[in-house]
């Protein structure tokens, strides 16, 4: 019995003949060391993240309309430690993916392609994210 993977990597070229498609690499394959590939999986998971702090928004705020009892509710949960930890680490992940961000927009432009630049802008990245992520969790802190 053939395997069925044979038959996802048969496709057509732009003329229509059949063509055998390449494998792409499995994550084992990358050297998760490299400062390149961990910015670029990074960048996705952050992405992830992101999307389920938005679902956390969108509680905090479903909440504060539905009233003060829902909402106090809601305040001691994202006010306790596990809470605050998670808000702390939303706030790193969205330095972490808008500082990727204007990398990737530098790369669109041209700029930044030669391998020590890479690794420069990828340690100034993460290096960024996280002082930038440190004075918003100090600044909340104090305001709050």
């Amino acid at each position: 019995m053939k395997d069925v993977r044979e038959a996802l990597m048969v496709g057509r070229n732009s003329e229509g003949k059949l063509v055998r498609r390449p494998l792409s690499p499995h994550l084992q394959a990358y050297n998760m060391v490299r400062i390149s590939s961990g910015t670029s999986i990074m960048h996705r998971i952050t992405g992830v993240a992101l999307s389920a702090g938005a679902l956390f928004l969108t509680i905090w705020l479903a909440a504060a309309a539905a009233g003060d009892s829902v909402l106090s509710v809601v305040q001691a949960v994202y006010g306790s430690l596990i809470g605050l930890l998670v808000l702390a680490g939303f706030s790193w992940a969205l330095w972490y993916h808008f500082l990727n961000g204007l990398r990737h927009l530098a790369w669109d432009a041209g700029k930044g392609f030669e391998l020590p630049d890479m690794h420069r802008s990828g340690k100034l990245v993460i290096a960024g994210s996280v002082i930038l992520a440190a004075v918003t969790v100090v600044a909340a802190y104090l305001v709050w």
